[in-house]
């Protein structure tokens, strides 16, 4: 299990390993440095590049001092190398002050701001920034922006660019920039060489952008639990393979449907819930829809729920042990029937309208709500339940570690009482005891084609039928979460959300189950 961490908990991490005796900051330095010449060689000479020559940006603090190791290292290896440092070099922390004295006896320290221009310039070669990484807690004032702006010219455009840890000016908790003066510069990778383990900024809001491509070098450091670490969502978290049994041992799922002209959202989430193993899915349908709806279907099932007491009088069958609503639901349908829905306290999914539904007061639907629910907004709909902490989200980022999508579904989970799932590309998943996951359609796993109309009904529906099969809420998020990317990428560009749910059956084989 990968754990994403916290600048705090990376440097207890180290603390802990350097308090025990079992290495030194220097030798933590030394193997970091070594990581990053390890990926960047790699990844460099992958490219096709000729050149071996670096520029390398050293920070005022231990950053800095990685810097300086990346430096001395690729000179042993024949490169061409131009160091410089931001500050003064009598006020580095020890281990960095050690290995700027060591480069020393190898080559010059230009001073940044610059004082001079680079030697190198045109053609190819490395741009590396150890300036500041995972401890910035200020933005970069207009002197680093100054610097980041020269390798912005024309002189540089074939240079690869490599972050040591974290791209300068991005809050390694948040993965937002931090704000200066109005401006928020940062450094754009190409390669992003972190440490131990990866952070939450590498995932969250604009990180993955930043950083590039994104590698962990193993420093030797324990990997002891930490119970407030959030999880990466890696893999699918609860079983998909059928075993056997009558499709009654699948359960369930009930998706209520809107109106005329409003049914494909819930079709569409019917649909992925029978596709991910829900042994039957019903569609409940107010009257005026039934002949579009049974135009449509085949698999699926249809009753008819006009009113609060149909839903009610359909609940009185135990045997449907999931609910989804809110796709193409629309608002007042959705205030009648989600307070019958979440009183029949079944594990249940609001997403879109049901959510939405309740904007003017908040406090209506926590207050019926119970821990086998699962709430699924986009940013807008989180806005309309949690203003607050979308506010905070919107602000700008004046200081590290800056307010996160971590921080803002934790609160909003312990508010609400029950899972959330925040989509996006940075999707959070919290439960309301803290336990908290991130799921990032990142890097290799970037699915860019799930910014389109109606895939949003599809996650609901693959998390409903996974709840009707058993599955926890939390574990069902996850699942779903890792799931849906992986339909997107199975289809690729072009994709529509129709194609999720008809992607999933090579998405399970491809899964083992």
């Amino acid at each position: 299990m990968t754990r994403l961490l916290t600048a705090a908990q990376m440097r207890a991490a180290e603390q802990a390993a350097m308090a025990g005796g079992s290495v030194s900051g220097a030798e933590l330095m030394e193997r970091a440095g070594q990581g990053v010449v390890s990926a960047l060689v790699q990844k460099w000479g992958r490219s096709g590049a000729s050149a071996r020559r670096a520029i390398v940006l050293c920070g005022p603090g231990n950053n800095g001092g990685d810097g300086f190791v990346v430096a001395r290292l690729l000179h042993g290896l024949g490169w061409e190398v131009e160091a410089f440092l931001l500050g003064d070099p009598g006020r580095l922390p020890p281990d960095a002050r050690l290995n700027h004295d060591r480069w020393c006896g190898l080559g010059t320290v230009g001073q940044l701001p610059f004082e001079a221009a680079p030697r190198l310039a045109d053609g190819e070669g490395v741009l590396v920034d150890a300036l500041f990484g995972t401890g910035l807690t200020r933005g970069l004032g207009p002197e680093v922006a100054q610097v980041l702006a020269r390798f912005e010219a024309p002189d540089y455009a074939g240079w690869y660019r490599v972050a040591v840890d974290l791209p300068s000016g991005l809050c390694a908790d948040s993965g937002r920039r931090i704000v200066a003066g109005g401006q928020a510069p940062a450094f754009r990778a190409d390669l992003t060489v972190s440490f131990h383990a990866p952070k939450l900024g590498h995932y969250l809001a604009e990180g993955p952008e930043l950083c590039g491509t994104l590698e962990v070098a193993d420093i030797g450091l324990s990997a002891a639990p930490d119970p407030g670490a959030v999880r990466l969502v890696e893999a699918p978290g609860v079983p998909l393979a059928k075993r056997g049994g009558h499709k009654f041992g699948h359960g369930h799922a009930l998706v209520l449907s809107g109106g005329f002209g409003r049914t494909g959202a819930a079709r569409l989430a019917a649909r992925a819930a029978l596709r991910i193993g829900a042994g039957l899915v019903t569609l409940g349908v107010p009257g005026a829809a039934q002949m579009e709806v049974a135009a449509q279907i085949t698999a699926l099932m249809m009753r008819r729920v006009e009113t609060a007491a149909d839903l009610a009088e359909l609940l009185a069958d135990a045997r449907l042990n999931a609910l989804c609503l809110g796709p193409g639901l629309g608002l007042d349908r959705a205030r009648d029937l989600v307070p019958v829905a979440l009183a029949a306290r079944r594990p249940t999914v609001l997403d879109a309208d049901a959510l939405s539904a309740f904007s003017v007061s908040p406090e209506m639907l926590f207050g019926a709500l119970h821990d086998g629910c699962v709430l699924t907004p986009h940013d807008g709909e989180f806005a309309r339940l949690f203003p607050d902490l979308a506010r905070a989200l919107a602000e700008p980022a004046q200081q590290g570690p800056a307010f996160s999508r971590v921080d803002a579904v934790r609160a909003a989970a312990s508010r609400a009482g029950c899972t959330v799932l925040l989509k996006g590309p940075d999707t959070v998943i919290a439960a309301p005891d803290g336990e908290t996951s991130v799921h990032g359609a990142a890097y290799a796993r970037a699915a860019p084609w799930l910014a389109t109309a109606g895939a949003g009904d599809v996650l609901a529906g693959i998390l409903c039928g996974l709840m009707a099969r058993g599955a926890a809420p939390m574990h069902a998020a996850e699942t779903a979460a890792f799931v849906h990317v992986e339909a997107a990428r199975h289809v690729g560009p072009g994709l529509i959300a129709e194609d999720l749910p008809e992607a999933l059956p090579a998405v399970l084989r491809g899964l083992g189950a």
